[in-house]
């Protein structure tokens, strides 16, 4: 019902241009009627500008290209696609996959897919335009509707986007959010950018297996059998031939030497890559450069094996197999241009601001208990996640009201921290909100040129609810156990 609600929506790009206009209107109307409401951590009245007014107009006409070619995620894609461009194009990603497949047990298939997307996160967002194609194209070569494998991957990128063995940006991001918001309280109270380390890590492993489990039981029987290209199906996974071992090898050493870069420049404590201020890692030209760092081992690992495999004699085939690359991003150019506009309109106008802040004082209104309290957290930012995508605006906004609420009943900053989180991950994959679910559309539209918004949200509801489910009860258990959520992070306060 929902696949069929959805795809009998105008396409996808119509989609967005009408929400873009239905934005001008009821910011119009919302200012009319005077909505507004208070920031809880300046006092700042934060009112809905109105876009149909002159002033809105000049807006609108001297952005429209800006809010186009500044969206974070169209240089991301792009830039990253065009290395990436390079490898596959000169036959490495088929032939390491067609390894991959050979290699490896089917059985771990699906838990590797979803687990190497938690993983991703440490790199910023690069999963989204790494990952996913990969992983449908694995799918792919055993067989499996590709579709399915895309969405295991997509499921592990953003539905588990803060679970994670390692500390990602995110983490320092939104610790000093929640200092600040401590500090409303107790004014020297200090927050670790690893106060949550301890349960995202264990997280993990929850989210990849919810995640395999889902795939396997719901997604795989929903899809059926795949009717696409079977030929390239069989050609994947095909035994290597001497060429192409030639190829993976010279590629190997090539990216050896590269990671041997990379190390030289990350593990020293005065590494060429680190932070020239602090010296740490989080916030230093390596983790800011990873998707150029992504784009030149790409481009430098598939000229390596097209060299050694015979598939590239000059520097025309590296640009042709980029300009093909760009080709069938086509779709996605089209589709980012309304949804950049869409995500524009709304932040200028404050309406997701205002809707964010009237949810979270309405919930403080109700007085509930804390377990409830805590669960209403989880539920309140899962929903504010199908209207702000940013998951730092968000707790900008709800920090404020929850942190010191927690605190006066005896509960760290941390927890707070913590059950946002959960809330602020699950709902990622099924909100069009989010900033690349115009690039889930076209790479599933790749295998199936039906599909549309409403496949994309049906596809990834039974992750969404199985996710929410199992994290929150992973969060429940926690804080019954007493369980520490990371170095020096309790959960309960002393002296208030």
């Amino acid at each position: 019902m929902i696949e069929r609600g959805g795809n009998a929506l105008p396409h996808p790009a119509t989609l967005f241009a009408l929400l873009a206009a239905a934005v001008v209107v009821l910011s119009a109307v919302a200012a009319a009627f005077g909505v507004d409401a208070t920031h809880p951590a300046t006092g700042e009245r934060i009112t809905v500008v109105s876009l149909l007014s002159v002033s809105g107009l000049h807006r609108m006409l001297t952005g429209l290209v800006t809010n186009y070619t500044g969206f974070a995620p169209l240089g991301t894609v792009l830039v990253a696609m065009l290395g990436l461009a390079v490898a596959e194009g000169s036959g490495l990603m088929g032939a390491a996959l067609r390894l991959l497949v050979i290699s490896a047990p089917r059985r771990l298939l699906t838990f590797a897919i979803v687990f190497a997307g938690v993983m991703s996160n440490t790199g910023g967002e690069i999963g989204y335009v790494l990952l996913l194609p990969l992983a449908a194209l694995i799918f792919m070569a055993v067989g499996r509707h590709p579709i399915a494998g895309l969405a295991a991957a997509f499921a592990g990128v953003s539905g588990g986007y803060s679970a994670n063995l390692l500390l990602g940006t995110l983490d320092p991001l939104l610790a000093g959010l929640s200092e600040e918001a401590a500090r409303i309280v107790d004014p020297g109270y200090r927050v670790n950018p690893a106060c949550n380390y301890y349960f995202m890590a264990g997280s993990a492993f929850f989210i990849a297996g919810a995640g395999t489990l889902v795939t396997e039981r719901i997604v795989i029987p929903r899809l059926g059998r795949y009717e696409g290209d079977a030929a390239e199906a069989e050609r994947s996974i095909e035994p290597l031939s001497a060429a192409e071992r030639r190829g993976l090898i010279a590629a190997l050493a090539v990216l050896a030497a590269f990671t041997a870069v990379l190390l030289w420049g990350t593990v020293p404590e005065g590494g060429f890559l680190r932070d020239p201020d602090t010296g740490g890692l989080l916030r230093s030209p390596f983790m800011s450069g990873i998707v150029v760092l992504i784009f030149a081992g790409g481009a430098l690992s598939g000229i390596a094996y097209g060299v050694a495999a015979g598939t590239v004699r000059s520097d025309t085939d590296v640009v042709k197999a980029m300009s093909k690359s760009m080709e069938t991003l086509a779709v996605y150019l089209v589709l980012i241009f309304f949804a950049a506009q869409f995500v524009a309109f709304f932040n200028w106008t404050n309406l997701g601001l205002i809707m964010a802040i009237k949810g979270a004082e309405a919930l403080r209104a109700m007085n509930l208990g804390t377990v409830p309290l805590l669960l209403a957290l989880v539920f309140a930012s899962a929903a504010a996640n199908m209207f702000m995508g940013s998951a730092s605006a968000k707790w900008a906004v709800m920090a404020p009201v929850f942190v010191p609420m927690l605190m006066f009943l005896g509960y760290t900053p941390e927890l707070t921290q913590a059950a946002y989180r959960v809330g602020d991950s699950v709902t990622n994959v099924i909100s069009p909100m989010m900033s690349y679910f115009a690039l889930i559309v076209a790479f599933m539209q790749r295998y199936d040129r039906h599909v549309g918004i409403g496949t994309v949200v049906a596809t990834m509801l039974p992750y969404s609810l199985a996710f929410l489910v199992c994290w929150t009860l992973l969060l429940m258990v926690w804080v019954l156990l007493d369980l520490p959520l990371g170095p020096g992070a309790g959960l309960y306060l002393q002296g208030l």
